[in-house]
């Protein structure tokens, strides 16, 4: 575990000191996807379904809001739309701008719900998106999500329909939409998936919330049965055709999802859990306070040695020798005439003896002088 909460620190740490280069890389890896993804998926219009196109938007996308990503997104599946027919784009449209106005008025910061909601419904891990939302978000974020499953079940009706659509002519505009409306309306596994993850964001809202021990996980596993309940049960009622398998592993990877999120956003340690109890002129507070685990990254100290070698004939070693010789004698000359001996280590065998001898002549011409006057 020590080695699993080093590393995420280690990613904190790497995602703080470079988000100003790693956004916008991540940004133009979502709007790639997204855009190839909706080429594949309907690409009616040629000119659109073309990579330099695609390259060019994505590099555009990257340094601009994510509101824009969304916009390419819908601008692209408009005009895939509008090739394939008018009456359709026209119904998207509308689509469209009623989604946008529930989203951005209610819950402006999941836009970027409504964008991957359908890329996961294409990578067949949709029932991920609930429970991270509900963990993440908050009860607003079930229109998000919704939106997002009308975006995708809306698109996937028109791919089903493509070719009774190119068989109606011109003259025929008002079978085109009625068929575009009744593919959205009258879809009952889309109502039924609506209703599955919008319950599942409030289960995992409302659990995750609570002051209990191990909420989190708790919300993500009773997420996850509460939405495979309600897909089955709306299978049972309304024959909507939901694979169960593919619901049990779906759920089964959105637990660990979950648990993924929860390890980067919320990982406390509960046997370290305190209950404080304070006052104050009013009240009187009852606080649980429960600790985050996290470890310190280890950090490597470099030192730098100097390996330059100094040549014994250069001037540099020669200035420096004479500098020590200079000061080994002022040094004993100072010890000299304190009556004090000079230190081994730093004095030299010459310098030392020499300068004995000229301090013991004066001593004795000193006494000498001190005996006559005497």
């Amino acid at each position: 575990m020590t080695g699993l909460l080093e590393f995420r620190e280690k990613l904190k740490l790497i995602y703080s000191k470079n988000e100003m280069f790693i956004v916008p890389v991540i940004k133009f890896l979502l709007t790639f996807i997204v855009l190839n993804m909706i080429n594949s998926h309907l690409g009616y219009m040629s000119r659109l379904d073309n990579i330099i196109v695609v390259l060019i938007v994505s590099l555009l996308c990257s340094f601009l809001p994510n509101g824009c990503i969304i916009l390419f997104a819908a601008v692209f599946s408009l005009l895939h739309l509008y090739e394939l027919s008018m009456e359709v784009a026209l119904v998207g449209l509308c689509v469209y701008l009623v989604m946008f106005l529930l989203f951005i008025r209610l819950s402006p910061k999941d836009s970027m719900t409504v964008l991957l909601t359908p890329v996961l419904f294409a990578l067949n891990v949709p029932y991920i998106m609930p429970i991270v939302m509900g963990l993440l978000g908050s009860p607003v974020s079930a229109i998000s999500v919704g939106c997002g499953v009308v975006v995708y079940y809306f698109l996937n009706s028109v791919v089903s329909n493509a070719a009774a659509l190119n068989s109606m002519g011109s003259e025929e505009a008002a079978a085109k939409l009625r068929m575009a409306i009744d593919g959205l309306l009258n879809n009952k596994a889309m109502i039924v998936i609506i209703l599955a993850f919008a319950i599942t964001v409030l289960v995992v809202y409302l659990i995750r919330r609570m002051s209990v021990e191990y909420s989190w996980t708790i919300a993500i596993v009773a997420g996850a049965i509460f939405n495979l309940i309600i897909l089955l049960i709306g299978d049972f009622l309304y024959d909507t055709n939901i694979s169960v398998f593919g619901a049990v592993l779906g759920s089964l990877l959105a637990v660990a999802a979950g648990k993924v999120v929860q390890f980067f956003r919320f990982f406390v340690d509960y046997s370290r859990t305190e209950k404080v109890q304070f006052e104050d002129d009013e009240y009187y507070y009852y606080v649980k306070a429960v600790p985050k685990m996290m470890v310190a990254t280890p950090t490597k100290t470099v030192k730098k040695i100097n390996n330059t070698q100094r040549k014994p004939g250069s001037q540099e070693t020669r200035n420096t020798a004479e500098a020590g010789s200079r000061r080994r004698v002022e040094t004993e000359r100072t010890y000299a005439s304190r009556g004090g001996k000079p230190q081994e280590a730093a004095r030299g065998p010459r310098s030392y003896r020499k300068d004995s001898v000229t301090i013991n002549s004066d001593m004795e011409d000193l006494t000498d002088d001190y005996e006559d006057l005497d």
